[in-house]
């Protein structure tokens, strides 16, 4: 047995070491990672993929080896207190799903997955799903096997539900879609068959990626983003990384589209908050780390609950004006419009509004469990697609481009769309808690934003891991998980907005 105490003779302290440098050594890598998506010369990745890894091989190692369960057995078997049985209780199940999986699985699964993508972007380019079809054939196998090590009893879709949402019961979140889509469809119905028109002042017209960048630089300013613990610079697709000290932020411009670039910021910003707001003396452990679950949901928060209010384009409309020209007769009421118009007739899930977004996510989430589970043929998914998004939406994709061949995710992993949607539905009730205690839309006139960020970092933020997401969701609003909040929500705001 190896040895699974430190000099103390305390074995928590010793797998507490442990994590800590783990933890260390994966956020070297997502600093390369970081800097591989924004900076990097082209020419410098033959060399970063060898750096990521190596870390990535260590801190594998480091979670698996025989000291790991050793240190986490005798854990259990001691009398701890509850943070720091909540970090044993977040080692274990990564330990356990990392150690169950065979490497020469994990090895094959990683070299078809990064062959697959070559495929899946030709594939895409011709709009030719047969193309891919096969492909996608061989990485459900592998998916399965992987699946059947981990928990041989179980069925396949939620074993690997949970290598993306582990602590939200799979269960919560069917109910949750089932009573979206008995909300939101007719909603969407009534909205495209007799919606008034709204705004629509940026189409048509062109605006610098230069305005656009200082815009987006003003709006985090605005919003109270820390020059020391973070930075905003652009990539192909936004995302944000980091920690509590380095929260880094990215997004995109398009000429046509102001609202796209400045929304996603807004979105980005409320990870990296999420982030900021955890607590520095807890670095390294799962009680400094990200509930993953709930991440989302901070930057829907921001976005949706304070980027697309009428309180926001109240006190924000003369910052924009400031940075992009061409927008001097605008109003608030016009930027509201403009910031919140739906469109059903779009196919493309990352170009979806804030309503009919959740019809993709449905979609592709059912139609991965019916092929997960053998229900659905690879070569019927097209047609199931296109079923689906008549019913859902009433559009068809003209092609299986804009069908399931849009989304690179099944290249590398199948479950981890319901995170998406579980963040708008969140987002909505932390908000309706967090009205209980605060003038929400009177903090975002008076650009009092640090209020917002105070109440989810008090409520959300400082507790890490601590509790599960299930847990963590009654901490903070003191009611379960549901669809009830953002339901209200959307009927109530999109009825407004369009006058039904």
């Amino acid at each position: 047995m190896a040895d699974t105490t430190d000099d103390a003779g305390d074995p928590y302290d010793a797998l507490l070491d442990r994590v800590e440098r783990l933890t260390h050594l994966e956020d070297a890598g997502g600093v390369l990672g970081w800097d591989q998506q924004v900076t990097m010369p082209s020419g410098g990745a033959p060399a970063r993929g060898k750096q990521l890894s190596a870390i990535s091989g260590l801190t594998h190692e480091m979670l698996v080896d025989d000291e790991m369960t050793d240190l986490l057995d005798a854990c259990e078997a001691a009398d701890l207190d509850e943070e720091s049985a909540a970090v044993v209780r977040e080692l274990r199940r990564r330990h356990d799903r990392a150690t169950s999986v065979p490497g020469d699985l994990v090895e094959r699964h990683a070299a078809r997955s990064s062959d697959a993508q070559a495929t899946w972007q030709d594939a895409k380019a011709e709009g030719d799903w047969d193309a891919f079809a096969p492909t996608l054939d061989e990485l459900r196998d592998l998916r399965v096997e992987r699946a059947t090590h981990i928990s041989p009893d179980d069925p396949v879709y939620p074993t690997l539900y949970e290598g993306s949402m582990p602590t939200l019961p799979l269960e919560t979140v069917e109910e949750i879609f089932d009573d979206l889509k008995a909300a939101l469809i007719p909603l969407i119905d009534d909205i495209t068959t007799r919606g008034d028109d709204l705004a629509a002042p940026f189409a048509g017209e062109t605006f610098p990626e230069s305005e656009q960048e200082s815009l987006n630089r003003a709006v985090v300013d605005f919003l109270g983003y820390p020059d020391d613990r973070g930075r905003l610079d652009t990539s192909p697709h936004p995302f944000t990384s980091g920690t509590q000290f380095d929260a880094r932020i990215t997004t995109r411009y398009k000429e046509k589209d102001p609202l796209d670039g400045l929304m996603a910021t807004i979105h980005e910003f409320g990870h990296a908050a999420y982030q900021l707001g955890l607590p520095d003396d807890d670095y390294g452990t799962p009680l400094g780390s990200a509930r993953g679950e709930v991440h989302e949901s901070q930057s829907r928060f921001w976005e949706n609950h304070v980027g697309r209010t009428r309180a926001f384009w109240e006190t924000f409309l003369p910052t924009l004006e400031e940075h992009l020209s061409g927008v001097e007769d605008l109003t608030p009421e016009q930027a509201y419009e403009a910031a919140n118009r739906i469109h059903p007739e779009n196919c493309i899930r990352v170009e979806a509004d804030e309503l009919t977004y959740h019809m993709h996510i449905i979609l592709r989430h059912e139609i991965e469990a019916e092929y997960l589970d053998g229900d659905l043929p690879v070569e019927e998914i097209p047609a199931r697609w296109n079923e689906k998004m008549d019913e859902y939406l009433g559009v068809t994709p003209e092609g299986d481009a804009e069908g399931p061949l849009q989304d690179i995710h099944w290249t590398t992993r199948f479950g981890g769309f319901p995170s998406y949607t579980v963040g708008s539905v969140l987002a909505a009730q932390l908000t309706a808690a967090m009205e209980e205690d605060l003038d929400v839309a009177g903090c975002i006139r008076d650009e009092a934003f640090e209020k917002l960020w105070a109440w989810q970092t008090e409520h959300v933020h400082r507790h890490g891991q601590r509790y599960t997401a299930d847990e963590l969701v009654e901490e903070a609003t003191g009611e379960p998980l549901s669809a009830d909040a953002f339901i209200e929500y959307a009927e109530a705001k999109f009825t407004d907005l369009y006058g039904l």
